[in-house]
């Protein structure tokens, strides 16, 4: 009885993991998110632990839009500066990836990719603060509306 309950808890398990292709990484340094041609992230929480030295996202765009007409990023600002940045990348068009070059409020960022393509950005944790209040958001404009979420470092 007991092997049955664990074998339907590892196929629940193994289920699950492939409903969800582009689920965290191994490595808890590494994150992956997605982007969707309905202005969605399949994530609304990132989380790294305080132990990386630096942090990876990689974004996935897994409609068939090209970036033009649905283009997606990944920004990463604190918190209070979310509609800042969201505000000035919409000027800043899509030869800057929607993002105002030199913006001081951008932590980090990806390049904004269309539909079937893949980015990811690199960045160090020291510019982290352990439980610091920090959000993610797509900056292709309109799209912050509803692609943005919390990331958690610690």
């Amino acid at each position: 009885m007991t092997f049955m309950r664990n074998t339907l808890a590892t196929a629940a398990v193994l289920g699950a993991l492939a409903a969800a292709p582009y689920a965290h990484a191994a490595d808890p340094c590494k994150l992956e998110i997605s982007g969707n041609d309905l202005m969605q992230y399949d994530k609304s929480e990132l989380s790294a632990p305080a132990s990386c030295k630096e942090i990876t996202v990689t974004l996935h765009h897994t409609g068939k839009l090209p970036k033009e007409a649905m283009g997606h990023n990944w920004v990463l600002v604190n918190a209070a500066d979310l509609a800042a940045v969201a505000t000035a990348g919409m000027g800043a068009g899509l030869a800057s990836d929607y993002v105002a070059p030199g913006d001081p409020h951008v932590l980090a960022h990806t390049k904004t990719i269309g539909g079937g393509d893949t980015t990811s950005v690199t960045f160090p944790t020291s510019i982290l603060k352990k439980g610091g209040a920090y959000q993610y958001l797509c900056t292709f404009p309109g799209h912050n509306a509803l692609m943005h979420g919390t990331f958690k470092f610690g």
